[in-house]
């Protein structure tokens, strides 16, 4: 080794403990020596992010030690031993005491109650709000506040506690300007979180910097696999959620659902299924509040716009059978319920999707099953309507396969359509629309007719799907993909 490269090694050692000595240093700020009964700091100001972290960090580590949490024992067991508590909160109260006076108190004080927050201990979160703790003080890293971090790990009681002495429960945090009920709209498990925010009044239609309500927060965040915010729509909407809100860029509830519908078409079998039960839910939900599924969801003036629940349905009605099934059966629209059949019409996107299967089709069974659930959703379809507004003449070339069985059917829908409705069906379809919003069994059996009419009024409670015709994308369908 040359006389150079020992002064460069020297040199490179010489600065290497120069930073482990700054850094030992930063560690050990706030360290209390106790000299002529006061305490001296060991560090002067740090200016900047190292203040932040590390000049009341020996501070918030005490106040964690006193209360337990660099221990393996669960914040359960120690809520619910009152002497535990009792000792904690009185060693809490000794160590604030005896360090008050520092000049980083309020601020160490403050990040100790986010920390105690975030582990639901709200006894000795009152201790330290009683020492000054800021309410509003803000993580340095995710900057949440206490109210934050409490919804995020679900801790009810702490989110309560908090709120009852200040806390702004639709304050937002300054990243994702989320607000509490945002963010526990989010998860499944924080529906406690949920029910305590809007017990105390938070804002159920608030919405963030890009339009979205906790409603359309909850649906976003659900995947129909691993996130199934069931729980949080049904507690939001029972809380008055708005089911019209619309984000900036025109994101609803039911436009919402349609994308998670579409990335159902291209899942396994096993996954696709799984988000079709989610979905029917969250549909089931939506219509008892009113929803319009056959609304288009495409602005005026817009070409291309995004297909509406019903029609999106319709259009894979092979692979999204108890979807198109649970639409009719609540009344939904059999064309576009704000442009009107010009926009589109059921039959039309039934027999489009049906010309194309058949063409794919050289399974006289599968054939015979596609024909038969169309024949059964266009029934349901005339039960709330009484006309399906289908074009008179179809048109398929003759040599294609299957094509006079879909022939048939048209003929025969055409024969429905160009008779005189009977009657009763004329009364049903009247009385079903003065009963919505759909689920009518309820409003059905309070009405003061026969057994016997009433079961006419709601025929979806003799309609048996056969097997494979319960879930979305069954086994059969897999083989019409194109």
């Amino acid at each position: 080794m040359g006389l150079n490269d020992i002064i460069l090694s020297t040199l490179l050692i010489s600065m290497v403990r120069t930073v482990a000595s700054n850094y030992t240093s930063c560690f050990g700020v706030f360290q209390h020596k106790q000299e002529s009964g006061r305490s001296v700091r060991s560090m002067p100001f740090l200016h900047g992010f190292r203040r932040i972290i590390y000049e009341y960090q020996p501070l918030v580590d005490a106040v964690l030690c006193v209360v337990g949490l660099e221990e393996e024992r669960s914040t359960e067991e120690r809520n619910c031993n009152p002497d535990v508590e009792d000792s904690v909160c009185g060693s809490l109260v000794e160590l604030l005491e005896k360090e008050s006076q520092s000049a980083v108190f309020e601020e160490g004080v403050s990040y100790a109650l986010f920390k105690v927050a975030e582990r639901g201990l709200v006894n000795a979160a009152k201790v330290l709000l009683r020492y000054g703790a800021d309410l509003n003080f803000e993580d340095p890293v995710s900057y949440y506040n206490p109210l934050h971090i409490a919804v995020l790990r679900n801790k009810p009681n702490m989110v309560r506690m908090l709120a009852e002495h200040g806390a702004d429960i639709n304050k937002r945090d300054r990243i994702h300007e989320s607000s509490p009920l945002d963010l526990a709209s989010e998860e499944a498990e924080r529906v406690p979180c949920m029910r305590t925010l809007l017990d105390m009044g938070a804002d159920v239609n608030a919405k963030d910097k890009h339009g979205k309500s906790p409603l359309l927060h909850a649906l976003a965040s659900s995947d129909g696999l691993t996130v199934h915010n069931i729980e949080n729509i049904r507690l939001l909407l029972q809380r008055g959620a708005d089911i019209h809100a619309a984000t900036i860029d025109g994101e609803t509830a039911v436009s919402s659902l349609v994308l998670l519908v579409k990335e159902a078409l291209s899942a396994s079998v096993e996954d696709a299924a799984e988000i079709g039960r989610f979905c029917l839910r969250a549909t089931r939900l939506l219509l008892a509040q009113g929803a319009d599924p056959s609304s288009c969801l495409a602005t005026d003036g817009e070409e291309d716009g995004e297909h509406s629940l019903t029609a999106t349905s319709l259009e894979h009605f092979d692979r999204l059978f108890p979807l198109a099934v649970l639409l009719l059966q609540s009344g939904a629209s059999f064309y576009c319920s704000h442009h009107g059949a010009t926009c589109w019409t059921g039959y039309g996107i039934m027999f489009r999707r049906l010309q194309a299967a058949l063409l794919d089709c050289s399974d006289t069974r599968q054939a015979a099953e596609l024909l038969e659930q169309a024949e059964v959703l266009l029934d349901l379809a005339r039960v709330s309507s009484s006309s399906l507004a289908l074009p008179l003449d179809l048109r398929m070339p003759d040599q294609a396969p299957h094509a006079q069985a879909l022939q048939d059917l048209h003929r025969r829908m055409v024969e429905q359509e160009t008779s005189p409705p009977p009657l009763r069906g004329l009364c049903r379809a009247s009385i079903r629309g003065h009963l919505q919003p759909w689920p009518l069994d309820d409003r059905v059996k309070a009405l003061p007719l026969p057994d016997r009419l009433k079961e006419y009024l709601l025929p979806e409670h003799t309609l048996n799907p056969k097997p494979g015709w319960d879930c979305f994308m069954p086994e059969h369908s897999l083989q019409l993909r194109h």
